[in-house]
């Protein structure tokens, strides 16, 4: 049903031009666009600790491994240099697998982007409770991180448990108080709701917690049950069900209601911001419009192409000792398609300006707005446009049935796959 609705979707608005088949790439004809300008992101894939819920790219860590892993990646940054130039990065954001856990590699690889690159915006890196210590945060500091997301997931030691956390509830706050005390400019924390068997009162517990250590940024999500993690089998040994889109919605209306009385502001479907906070930029991870990914498993989105490396850490390895690229699939994008996913994620956003819209020339998407107004789900003041919280809901919903739904399936076939011929979404 979601998969014929969705090729309607995408027939109607992007058109028959597209095709959304990702195909094998041949590295010795595949060549890296030009451009002058990107984003750059950073792929470490090793954890400590293995929670059966993630669904990126990571292995179990291994101090050879990473030393191995490190050396390709610096071939790769080389690779990139020397097609591109010394290129503007707007922003950089390394992301896992469990970053910090490579903390003394992570200062070879930022000194090198930034001899390679010209880096203009933020640096930002994920982490966990566990991660959050005097030494690496003083080296984070020194690398010139200044943007930093926690996965707490929850204050409540059973659903830690449950989620594989390697730490309990009570080394949060004195975690995040000596982090405080740092000068990275802003703190997210991720929260996860819609757990099993969840309920409000705990959720309105969780969110109190995080009210009470005075961040800057909460991303909040649900618990997604992709088939190949860990998770989706274990709930199906212990017979639990993630909470039916009933609750969720329930639960997304609580969070966004209690946050928006205590001083937060919705800045993203999944994120709300102090309004007083003295850094007045947001935490996000996925809304940069152009971006090469470095790693394996890292994703390259450019104007009309967007690519994949291989999952496979040993072909990845190998691939660069070869001096080749470790690019595994790409699919090519229109400019129709280009415009939607600008468009898409400045929904996300939850707000966009009426002058940006009219610059598409796209009567389609004026229409799509148009009936976002008729049905509540965005408001005007001036140019600007903002998703209400209902509209937040439902935007928040689509990307959990069809964004997460692409991933699923491209990332199925990559984790059991070093180079598949194709992949259709």
């Amino acid at each position: 049903m979601i998969r014929c609705i969705t090729n309607t979707l995408r027939t109607i608005f992007v058109g028959k031009e597209q095709n959304f088949t990702f195909r094998k790439v041949d590295p010795s004809s595949f060549t890296i666009p030009m451009v002058s300008k990107t984003n750059l992101y950073i792929h470490i894939p090793f954890c400590k600790s293995m929670c059966p819920y993630c669904p990126y790219n990571r292995v179990s860590y291994n101090k050879e491994q990473i030393t191995s892993y490190i050396k390709s990646l610096l071939r790769e940054i080389e690779k990139y240099s020397d097609k591109l130039g010394k290129i503007e990065i707007g922003s950089v954001y390394i992301g896992g697998g469990t970053p910090t856990n490579a903390i003394d590699e992570l200062g070879i690889i930022i000194k090198t982007i930034k001899e390679k690159f010209i880096i203009i915006g933020d640096i930002a890196i994920e982490t966990t409770i566990a991660d959050i210590k005097p030494d690496i945060i003083r080296k984070m500091e020194s690398y010139g991180i200044n943007m930093i997301s926690v996965g707490v997931q929850s204050f409540d030691n059973k659903y830690l448990e449950f989620l594989g956390r390697n730490y309990r509830s009570e080394a949060i706050k004195p975690a995040i108080t000596l982090l405080k005390k740092s000068s990275i400019k802003n703190i997210n924390i991720d929260l996860m709701f819609a757990l099993p068997e969840q309920t409000q009162a705990e959720l309105s517990s969780d969110l109190k917690n995080f009210i009470s250590l005075q961040v800057d940024q909460v991303t909040t999500y649900p618990l997604f049950t992709f088939p190949y993690s860990d998770v989706a089998d274990y709930i199906k040994v212990s017979k639990l069900k993630t909470p039916n889109i009933f609750i969720r919605r329930k639960y997304y209306k609580f969070i966004h209601d209690y946050l928006s009385k205590r001083g937060y502001q919705m800045s993203s479907v999944w994120s709300f911001n102090k309004t007083d906070s003295q850094y007045n930029k947001r935490y996000s991870s996925v809304t940069r419009e152009n971006y090469m990914g470095l790693g394996a498993g890292s994703a390259s989105r450019f104007e009309n192409t967007f690519y994949f490396n291989t999952f496979s850490i040993p072909e990845y390895e190998s691939r660069l000792s070869q001096n080749r690229l470790p690019i595994a699939i790409n699919m090519n994008i229109t400019p129709s398609l280009s415009k939607y996913y600008w468009f898409y994620w400045r929904l996300y956003d939850t707000e966009f300006n009426q002058q940006d819209i009219k610059k598409l020339k796209d009567y389609k998407i004026n229409t799509l707005i148009k009936l976002f107004h008729l049905l509540g789900f965005s408001k005007r003041s001036g140019e600007i446009v903002s998703l209400t919280e209902r509209g937040s809901f439902w935007i928040h919903l689509a990307q959990n049935y069809f964004m997460l739904d692409y991933i699923n399936k491209v990332w199925s076939v990559m984790k059991n796959e070093p180079f598949p011929e194709k992949i259709t979404i």
